[in-house]
């Protein structure tokens, strides 16, 4: 299942630094506008204590934690609806993404170019987090437009494209009013045509200097800011630093700021959340993994993840809750407690599900 993330923001913002620390590759980071010109893609790894806990029980040797895909795009600029800063191209990348990661920055820097400006005292969180959604939501505005002659024109012949025209006009009134269409009450679904960036989740990272990650009156004052999606807390450059660092020093330098996790733990786990994806667990002597599935996916359809012939042939799933598996300590055991169950094709799978398919080839 592949499902991607677009890392988006003003130039200057941190976003390819925090790319870096997110895959540890070294793409170009430049304090200057479209250092980035062509998107970077990166896959993360999501973290998952339990599969180290399944390793233990079934001696497997190698851990697949489930992963998710981040898009590094270039920094948009004000007026990118209107192709300003090569803005289309860029939009164009950000519509392919399923979810929008808006980087923002907060962190104090006198060497950061922002729109002319040369000076460190010049942040403005809120200020830059309209213009992103603005230029979005104009670039939406655009596709709506563009489309809605040629819908209405469709209309005369189907009308069961009426229903698809009304909740365009009405995408188009929130737009007009500088909102986001996410979380609105227009029916997403009739307009999911139009591949309208502003429709899809979104999630906040604030790049804050290190010494203000712990400042929970600011985070309370930027949570306000992009509520109720959900934002993130770090310092790009920190994380940056503990993706190089062994997991005792990277442990060291955690406890010397006051964080429990890296931040890109939580942003990968927040990304996962937002794209409504969740896991379940399979496990042996070769390999401890989570396989990615959609919340709500049923048995089938999460054999079918591992490979289609699962989900054609599928007969059983025999399954046990994570926590009643390590409680009993085996597999023998948890099905001697009754805690092991046979489930079929109707069944929803939970997250975090341990499961073995039956099927036939």
């Amino acid at each position: 299942m592949s499902l991607s993330i677009g890392i988006v923001g003003l130039p200057n913002v941190g976003k390819s630094t925090l790319f870096n620390a997110l895959t540890k590759n070294n793409v170009l980071a430049a304090n200057y506008p479209f250092a980035t010109i062509e998107p970077n893609v990166g896959v993360v790894g999501v973290p998952d204590p339990r599969l180290a806990e399944l390793a233990k029980i079934f001696g497997s040797e190698k851990l697949l934690p489930a992963a998710v895909s981040f898009v590094d795009i270039a920094g948009i600029v004000k007026g990118a609806s209107e192709g300003a800063g090569l803005g289309n191209k860029f939009l164009a990348n950000i519509r392919e993404t399923d979810a929008i990661c808006q980087v923002i920055r907060v962190f104090t820097d006198e060497n950061v170019t922002r729109e002319g400006e040369r000076t460190a005292a010049f942040v403005d969180p809120a200020s830059d987090i309209e213009v992103i959604n603005t230029e979005l939501a104009l670039a939406d505005l655009q596709t709506i437009e563009k489309a809605l002659p040629r819908l209405e024109k469709e209309a005369r012949i189907n009308k069961e494209k009426t229903a698809v025209i009304e909740a365009v006009k009405e995408a188009q009134t929130i737009l007009n009013e500088g909102k986001l269409l996410v979380g609105s009450k227009v029916d997403l679904a009739a307009i999911a045509e139009l591949q309208l960036m502003t429709t899809k989740p979104f999630l906040y990272v604030f790049n804050v200097d290190a010494s203000e990650l712990g400042d929970q009156a600011l985070r309370e004052k930027l949570q306000a800011l992009v509520a109720p999606a959900e934002a993130i807390f770090l310092d790009a450059k920190t994380e940056a630093e503990l993706a190089e660092l062994d997991d005792e020093d990277a442990l060291e330098l955690l406890k010397e700021i006051g964080m429990d996790e890296p931040g890109l733990a939580t942003l990968a786990r927040v990304g996962f959340e937002t794209l409504g994806l969740q896991t379940y667990l399979t496990a042996g002597p070769k390999e401890a993994r989570a396989w990615t599935i959609h919340k709500g996916d049923t048995a089938p359809m999460a054999a079918g993840v591992i490979h289609t012939d699962f989900q054609k042939g599928f007969i059983k799933a025999e399954i046990v809750a994570f926590g009643d598996l390590i409680e009993a300590g085996s597999m023998t055991e948890a099905r001697a407690r009754g805690k092991v169950r046979m489930e079929g094709k109707e069944y929803v799978m939970a997250d975090g599900d341990v499961v073995e398919f039956r099927f036939n080839v």
